[in-house]
């Protein structure tokens, strides 16, 4: 068998499945992971199905692998850091497969005195940011720019409707 391997190089034979072991164990301890993750990265080594189903049980049981664990830091990194809203969130969590149980653990995990906080920060301080005359076109990029950060429309819609009337 032979590693998978890119175009112009030389192949590798492929690593044996202890190493492959040790090498998404600690792809899983410096980040967190979900399922999908891991499995795109299975991709890249040429194993079987069953191989590749023991790794995952593996790394599941020595506690590597927790997509409980991964949602809510996703949730939490991605509300904190990037200021996305729960839409967006929720949204993002799905494209990775992630259970609707894991998904509704993690946005609990949001509480609403920071997510308020975070929405009203973020929505003055873009507001700021937009150099538009034109009021209309203004209120458009504010609203597009929340719609597409995953905050919800009846905020989106409270709040432009007092910073308007502040101006």
């Amino acid at each position: 068998m032979y590693y998978f391997c890119k175009k112009n190089t030389v192949s590798q034979p492929t690593p044996s499945i202890k190493e492959i072991i040790k090498k998404l164990e600690y792809y899983c301890s410096y980040q967190e992971r979900c399922h999908q993750e891991v499995r795109e990265k299975l991709n890249g080594f040429i194993l079987t199905a069953a191989e590749k189903d023991t790794i995952i049980v593996h790394l599941i049981t020595e506690n590597y692998l927790n997509e409980e664990r991964f949602a809510c830091a996703f949730a939490r990194g991605k509300h904190n850091i990037k200021k996305w809203g729960k839409i967006r969130i929720e949204n993002e969590l799905k494209l990775r497969n992630i259970s609707n149980y894991n998904i509704t653990k993690s946005l609990k995990e949001i509480t609403p005195e920071i997510y308020f906080e975070t929405f009203n920060e973020t929505a003055e301080k873009h507001w700021e940011q937009i150099r538009e005359t034109n009021i209309l076109k203004k209120k458009k990029k504010f609203c597009d720019f929340l719609l597409r950060k995953g905050w919800e429309s009846h905020l989106i819609y409270g709040k432009l409707q007092e910073l308007a009337t502040e101006n």
